[in-house]
């Protein structure tokens, strides 16, 4: 209840009660204001999501909860999940000619893979026929297959970790116009007829073309020296 008092002359002043309304008044705008502030920080943001509970916001809830369970990283556990695959890699009959061979094998082998066959091979019309019988019923079939026997190939087989899809990546798109620059393909041929080279498209493909091309006894296993400075 609000009292008015005059003392003389002077203006009439309030008692207490009625400051202290006036009081709660401001506190429960300045408390509306400041829980307005906080839901916008929210929203903002909230338009930077982030995995990391550090910087998450919440503003209705209390720090502990926020608090993400611990998680345990063990990358030894990881590196020894790490799949060691084989690809078939073959440099084209262009290849050859052109003088190629060194130049591609450099580069797999900087990336720090693991040559374990190498040959020089008259390709037989049958075994080519096999290697493509998933292209058989396209239009450029036969064109293909004149393509790869009509001289030698040399056929590679390579390991290490993820070597399939990093030797895809190395080669480049089927089309060289469409590669990469850095890339075999991008870097070393201009038409998809002559691309160069063949990389397998699965470590089960890697694994099938290896087994087709080369003869048991044709391949070595080996330890590089370098291995300890390219995997934990």
């Amino acid at each position: 209840m609000e009292t008015l008092a005059v003392f003389g002359g002077a203006s009439p002043c309030f008692s207490s009660s009625l400051q202290r309304s006036a009081a709660e008044r401001s506190c429960s705008l300045s408390y509306a204001h400041h829980k307005n502030h906080l839901r916008t920080r929210h929203h903002q943001l909230s338009a930077f999501p982030s995995k990391c509970h550090l910087f998450s916001f919440f503003p209705s809830r209390p720090h502990a909860k926020t608090l993400a369970k611990p998680r345990i990283f063990l990358p030894h556990l990881v590196a020894s999940l790490e799949q060691v695959d084989e690809t078939y890699i073959m440099v084209k009959p262009d290849g050859v000619q052109r003088g190629l061979v060194g130049e591609i094998i450099s580069r797999f082998e900087k990336k720090g893979f693991k040559l374990t066959g190498l040959k020089l091979f008259q390709c037989p019309q049958d075994l080519a026929e096999e290697h493509y019988k998933d292209l058989k019923g396209k239009s450029f079939f036969p064109k293909l297959i004149d393509y790869i026997i009509s001289g030698p190939v040399v056929c590679m087989a390579w390991e290490g970790v993820g070597v399939v899809a990093a030797a895809r990546k190395l080669i480049g798109s089927t089309n060289p116009l469409q590669a990469e620059p850095g890339t075999i393909r991008g870097d070393l041929a201009v038409q998809t007829g002559r691309n160069v080279v063949h990389g397998s498209d699965s470590p089960e493909n890697g694994k099938r073309e290896i087994a087709l091309w080369f003869k048991e006894g044709e391949l070595c296993q080996w330890t590089p020296a370098q291995e300890p400075w390219l995997r934990e």
